[in-house]
């Protein structure tokens, strides 16, 4: 190295000793502007160049006193210029290091060290640099210079790697294929040996004490409850509004989908039993066999747990698990009934989208399928041809189906069937008399809620003592239950004149108590739903039900909106954004309404997006319709920077080149940590034909400095806007 030069970095690497010394001092006070992150964000980059330098550079150090290369003076060159520019590429390291670890999603224990071993790394070298050229720098000092340096960059290395990775990247592949410990079912806790050992695997190594990765900590139901820098993680009750789902099914290409790309995802029987556990309020205290033996989650905890016994032997082959993934939908999974069996368990969703199809397209599995669950699907007796093909079927749940004694008698070709539940259907005593005789194998049957009588189960449990008739509850109000919440069964909630208000209970004899002005329905003073309630205009219906000997259910929320004129034709003036495209244009009047999780694919579909331009089109009415008012339906989430409009405005008029400003308004700002939430705003005015309507909806342009993304655009999702 040239002299000049040399001067020049000896210099330069005796003002980073400074400027580092300065930033670990005052590190707590730093504030990254934005082109620094953008430096910081270039440690990974480089950190390599200092790795092999230092390396190379400390093994000719250690032998850096042997005879034959004490004397060689290129030796002793080369190594003094290799050993100047890996400290200097070192100190850039850690400089850039510093500024990154300010950003998000770097704190605990593990980021401490890493620091301070990279920190330490540099002024081990300089120190080195220094002092090899005195007398007294010996053979002893160098070697252990030299192995004290490659010992903190193994340390700092590992480090690294755990911060971006995991504490447990390396052995991961391994670890997150161990099966559980075994535990006898009446002992097993849903979250401690079935939801816990899934975080352990799939997401403790960023989200733990020593590595407060988003400050989320997922090892105790503590820190879990708590959430972290984004909110709250779970809404009990409420998968779709839960950050923990959310994350989950972003895509991969998503910077917020968990796991991270990289790491082992969580598989699609990990995901159904994350998303049945928060259903059904997130309880760290359950026990399994506390849940319903048809119950969802219990059949697919069970396959969770290494059973203490054997697992059940079947003459069949397991099914190809590329077909089974490839029949798996939106509303139709199938899932391993235990570890190592060839057993599945089919479960059917929707009932508004059901069909037997669903049933018929499972024949290259219908000798796997052992289980099958259609609770509240409109099976017809017809359908039951289909399920017969299931060869090998043990379970069978046909709950609040339409299906009656003459249909069930094709379940005698089922030469395995033991446990069959047809509560809440039509069947007789004479029917299930008859049925009984046929299905040789069956051990259970639950017909609660049917046209039986408590004395008709007596006799037939009389007569078929094999087989355990289950009667169902028996509503003397001395253990009284929760009922559910009402259901609205309209097909739509959103109408254009007048809606007959359709509020139902699957259970027979129930109170339905409602109210429309916003206040909590109770027992005795709220209107009694009585199927003559007409909807006229926009309006919450928030609905209890109630019956003697029960527990009033939780209260039910429904929205219905009144849109009277749909445009003939509607045309974007500016692109929706690609993630979000919905319908196009169609989308804000295709009486479509979204739900919370736009970024999962499955729920996108009805939201239209933008967030680099504004919303913008522009409808025709064929002829001329009176409008005085405008609504629009957009969601808010916060912690996925989805905000509602910042100004919305109404253009009208009898042409495209004769437009006049109706109305502009503005839609209330969320607060920092508010739950996600579907809203309307209305923009109302002085009632105006027209033949023409431009519709502008502004995007937040900066997001407020409480939020991770302060002052960039805000996402704005809208699937619905009503007008009147």
């Amino acid at each position: 190295m040239h002299l000049r030069f040399r001067i020049f970095a000896e210099q330069l690497l005796v003002a980073s000793n400074i400027v580092i010394l300065f930033l670990l001092v005052f590190e707590s006070k730093l504030v990254i502007p934005p082109w620094l992150q953008t430096i910081g964000r270039m440690h990974p980059l480089i950190l390599h160049f200092p790795i092999v330098i230092l390396l190379i550079a400390m093994l000719l150090e250690f032998f850096r006193f042997k005879p034959e290369y004490a004397a060689n003076s290129f030796y002793k060159n080369f190594l003094q210029n290799l050993l100047l520019v890996g400290t200097l590429f070192a100190a850039a390291t850690v400089v850039m290091g510093l500024f990154l670890s300010r950003e998000e999603g770097y704190e605990g224990i593990i980021l401490t060290y890493h620091k301070w071993t990279g920190a330490g790394i540099f002024f081990i070298g300089s120190i080195i640099y220094w002092i090899r050229n005195t007398n007294w720098y010996k053979a002893p000092i160098a070697k252990t210079g030299a192995f004290v340096t490659v010992v903190a960059l193994v340390m700092t290395g590992h480090y690294g790697a755990a911060l971006t990775h995991g504490s447990n990247f390396i052995w991961e592949p391994i670890s997150s294929q161990r099966e559980m410990a075994a535990v006898p079912l009446d002992q097993a806790v849903v979250y401690t040996n079935v939801i816990k050992p899934i975080f352990e695997q799939k997401c403790t190594s960023c989200h733990n004490p020593e590595k407060l990765k988003g400050e989320l900590i997922l090892t105790d139901p503590k820190a879990i409850l708590k959430g972290g820098k984004s909110g709250k993680l779970l809404v009990a009750g409420n998968p779709e509004m839960s950050l923990l789902l959310q994350r989950v099914h972003l895509p991969m290409e998503e910077k917020k989908h968990m796991p991270p790309t990289g790491k082992a995802q969580l598989t699609l029987q990990e995901i159904s039993l994350l998303t049945l556990w928060v259903k059904q309020k997130a309880d760290f205290e359950k026990k399994l066999i506390d849940l319903p033996e048809n119950d969802s989650m219990r059949i697919l905890a069970s396959a969770y747990l290494k059973p203490v016994n054997r697992v059940e032997e079947y003459n069949f082959a397991a099914a190809d698990e590329e077909t089974v993934k490839d029949l798996n939908t939106d509303y139709r999974t199938i899932l391993p009934l235990a570890r190592e069996s060839p057993a599945l368990a089919v479960n059917i969703y929707n009932s508004s989208a059901y069909d037997v199809k669903q049933l018929d397209e499972l024949s290259e599995i219908n000798k796997q399928v052992i289980s099958l669950n259609l609770n509240k699907m409109p099976v017809k007796d017809a359908d039951i041809k289909s399920i017969a093909q299931f060869e090998n079927l043990r379970k069978l749940d046909l709950n609040f189906t339409n299906v009656t004694g003459v249909g069930l008698k094709d379940l005698s070709a089922l030469k395995y069937l033991e446990n069959i539940t047809l509560s809440g259907t039509k069947l007789n005593y004479s029917e299930l008399k008859s049925l009984l005789p046929n299905l040789k194998t069956l051990k259970s049957i639950s017909v609660w809620d049917t046209k039986l009588t408590a004395a008709d189960v007596e006799k037939l449990q009389k007569e078929f003592r094999t087989i355990n008739i289950i009667g169902g509850f028996k509503d003397d109000g001395k253990n009284p239950l929760q009922l559910n919440p009402p259901q609205v069964k309209n097909s739509s909630t959103i109408f254009s004149e007048s809606l007959a208000l359709d509020l139902r209970h699957p259970i027979k004899g129930v109170d339905i108590r409602y109210t429309t002005d916003g206040t909590d329905p109770d027992s005795i003073d709220s209107p009694l739903f009585d199927g003559k309630k007409v909807l006229t205009q926009s309006e919450t219906i928030k609905a209890k039900a109630y019956k003697k000997g029960w527990y009033g259910s939780e209260m039910a929320t429904f929205d219905f909106f009144k849109s009277k004129f749909v445009p003939d034709s509607v045309n974007l003036i500016m692109p929706l954004n690609r993630v979000h495209q919905a319908e196009g244009a169609k989308t804000f009047f295709n009486h479509k309404l979204g739900v919370i999780g736009a970024n999962n694919p499955a729920w996108a579909n009805n939201w239209a997006g933008v967030r680099n331009n504004d919303m913008a089109f522009m409808a025709e009415f064929k002829k001329p319709v009176t409008i005085s008012s405008l609504g629009l339906h957009y969601m808010i989430e916060e912690a996925t920077s989805i905000f509602p409009p910042e100004l919305v405005e109404i253009w009208g008029g009898d042409s495209m080149d004769n437009l006049k400003l109706l109305t502009k308004f503005k839609a209330q700002m969320p607060s920092k940590g508010d739950a996600p939430t579907l809203k309307t705003v209305v923009g109302n005015f002085k009632p105006q034909s027209v033949s023409y309507i431009k519709i502008v909806a502004k995007p937040v342009e900066k997001i407020p400095e409480w939020h991770g993304n302060k002052g960039k655009r805000a996402l704005l999702l809208v699937d619905e806007m009503f007008l009147n």
